[in-house]
């Protein structure tokens, strides 16, 4: 993978990002940076772990996510319950084994953490999510094939890589000696791969056609319509410099279209809660119109961060409570 950095990993390998682009000192906006969690040498860092497979609760769950700046964190909402999701949890302590400290797995008992079930929205075991630098990574729900288990991981940590996350944890059973494997490049689904080719060349406006293109012929496709609204964000930021938007949003601050750049960009540096804060101060001293782009746009940003993200939960939260 080339690119720079997905908010989720969609379904099937795709993987279109940009959200740690950070524009500095005009470069063009969503230009990417790295933020390496190193030692003081500027390596790697290494962090000592009691185990590969972690079992967190509500109160324990806030340390393990910690490690999500060193290391993948992949979070298991399971219940005794469900036998899929124990089956399920032995590919994953299978698999992260095989990755020789590169990545974590933290188990949770969704029956009786109902705090972090409601938090990363788990609708069903078992559901899989991720942590990387802290920021949550849907991945999916259910049991799925141990190959698609293994292109998830291969997904992960090339994203984490991106984003600068490239520790390792030692651990007693995490085989340190162990040359770590190289992930395999996931396969890109045939009718994707027009719309990721345009994207990685810079042609965000054939992405956008293409992705479009893909959902009119198979609505349900997740991974598209994440991909699409990640790359409509790169589309208007394209061509632009943090230096500009800025500009021309602290010369009008009652401008929507200038406010709603400057959204687009916090968001595309990870600036979220600005953004955010942004886009809904404004909301009320808009007429019908500019509420309506408002609205349009939080929507597309809340996709483009993950619907799973605490932010866009508070967010969603207090867009609701203006709209009605």
């Amino acid at each position: 993978m080339t690119q720079q950095m997905p908010e989720r990993i969609p379904g099937g390998g795709v993987d279109l990002s940009h959200l740690a682009a950070r524009g500095q000192n005009g470069a063009p906006a969503g230009a990417p940076a790295s933020a390496a969690a190193q030692n003081g040498q500027g390596a790697p860092a290494v962090v000592d772990v009691p185990a590969l497979v972690i079992d967190v609760t509500d109160a324990s769950f806030e340390p393990v996510a910690q490690l999500s700046s060193v290391v993948p964190v992949v979070v298991l909402l399971w219940a005794e319950r469900s036998e899929s999701a124990k089956n399920l949890g032995s590919v994953l302590e299978r698999v992260i084994g095989e990755l020789a400290g590169r990545a974590l797995l933290a188990k949770v008992d969704a029956d009786t953490n109902p705090g972090l079930a409601q938090a990363f929205q788990a609708q069903s075991v078992p559901t899989v999510v991720a942590l990387v630098g802290g920021r949550p990574v849907p991945l999916f729900q259910g049991e799925i094939p141990d190959a698609q288990v293994r292109e998830m991981f291969a997904q992960l940590l090339q994203l984490a890589e991106q984003h600068g996350v490239t520790g390792r944890v030692n651990a007693p059973d995490a085989g340190s000696d162990a040359a770590p494997a190289e992930p395999a490049e996931p396969e890109i689904p045939e009718a994707h791969i027009a719309a990721v080719e345009a994207a990685e060349r810079g042609d965000y406006a054939a992405a956008v056609t293409e992705w479009e293109a893909v959902l009119t012929r198979a609505p349900a496709d997740a991974g598209a319509r994440a991909a699409l609204v990640q790359v409509k964000l790169l589309q208007r930021l394209q061509g632009q410099t943090t230096d500009g938007i800025r500009s021309a949003a602290a010369a009008a601050p009652t401008d929507l279209a200038a406010q709603l750049a400057v959204a687009d960009l916090d968001v595309s540096g990870g600036h979220v809660e600005d953004a955010f804060l942004r886009l809904l101060e404004l909301f009320p001293s808009q007429d019908d119109a500019g509420r309506g782009a408002i609205r349009e746009r939080l929507l597309e940003l809340f996709e483009v961060v993950g619907v799973a993200d605490p932010r866009v939960i508070a967010a969603r939260g207090r867009l609701a409570s203006l709209l009605y």
